[in-house]
């Protein structure tokens, strides 16, 4: 016990995030004497030392892959965006009572900066980040939400889930904005060609805005963001969702307004 409040992101692995040194950037902006530390936890002991972290000093935390599921599952209680989109990314400790929230699908809608009234959409990916983003979509109002999947099963299921369409040739979809919850283009060893090949976009021409929700932990572009860029869509990376979301997360913990500056220039200096 260090007597400050903790708060930190539970993963399998987890030293690959940004958001501790996000975290504790923002703490440091608003004076606050806190600290956000990473924790790997396997998933046979999620649940154990969930249940262990206010006894500890911690406010709240973060919950990454593998631990969405579980991270519901173990709350006493639920928000309405955790309870429909079935995970949980964020956990606050109050009194012995254990909150889950999602803030992955508000980060999304608020890294938009615009509305999503009226929007025909796609998201690739049909695993927990895509169903995240295929519920904000919905609940932002999007007039048409399309989800594809490398395994079309999936996405038809998701689909069904949701009360969404599944899209079967994302080259074929005539879209105004294309969200990426797939992990396609993280491998630096996967070439960009080969990346947008595999997930149909090879011959495509990119909609008016394009949303990656993952970053590479070198700092470089993206292969989709790099498509997207080239065929002058508007950009939003999946650096500026993870500080969106964070900063969802600090505002539920602190009470605070978000420093989002200090959060998003830490949050693109970091380095794994």
């Amino acid at each position: 016990m260090t007597g400050r409040t903790l708060c930190g992101v539970l993963g399998h692995p987890v030293a690959h995030s940004r958001s501790p040194a996000m975290q504790n950037a923002a703490f440091d902006a608003v004076g606050l004497d806190w600290l956000y530390v990473p924790l790997p936890v396997a998933p046979d002991r999620f649940r154990e030392v969930v249940r262990a972290l206010p006894a500890s000093g911690y406010r709240g935390a973060n919950v990454t892959i593998p631990h969405k599921l579980a991270a519901l599952e173990v709350a006493d209680s639920a928000s309405e965006a955790a309870t429909g989109i079935g995970a949980a990314n964020t956990l606050t400790f109050a009194d012995g009572h254990l909150e889950a929230e999602n803030t992955d699908a508000a980060g999304l809608q608020r890294a938009l900066e615009r509305p999503m009234t009226g929007l025909r959409t796609l998201v690739l990916g049909a695993g927990g980040a895509g169903r995240a983003a295929a519920w904000a979509l919905r609940e932002g109002g999007a007039a048409e939400v399309a989800i594809w999947n490398r395994t079309p099963e999936r996405a038809a299921a998701l689909a069904r889930d949701l009360g969404l369409d599944h899209a079967e040739r994302p080259d074929r979809a005539a879209v105004d904005l294309l969200v990426n919850a797939t992990s396609v283009g993280l491998d630096p060893r996967l070439g960009a060609d080969d990346a947008l090949r595999g997930l149909g976009l090879a011959d495509a021409d990119p909609p008016a805005v394009v949303v990656d929700l993952v970053y590479r932990s070198d700092g470089a572009e993206t292969p989709v963001a790099g498509w997207a860029r080239g065929g002058g869509a508007h950009v939003v990376d999946g650096i500026e969702v993870l500080v969106r979301q964070g900063a969802l997360s600090f505002e539920l913990w602190t009470g605070r307004p978000a420093p989002l500056e200090a959060m998003r220039a830490a949050a693109r200096s970091a380095r794994a």
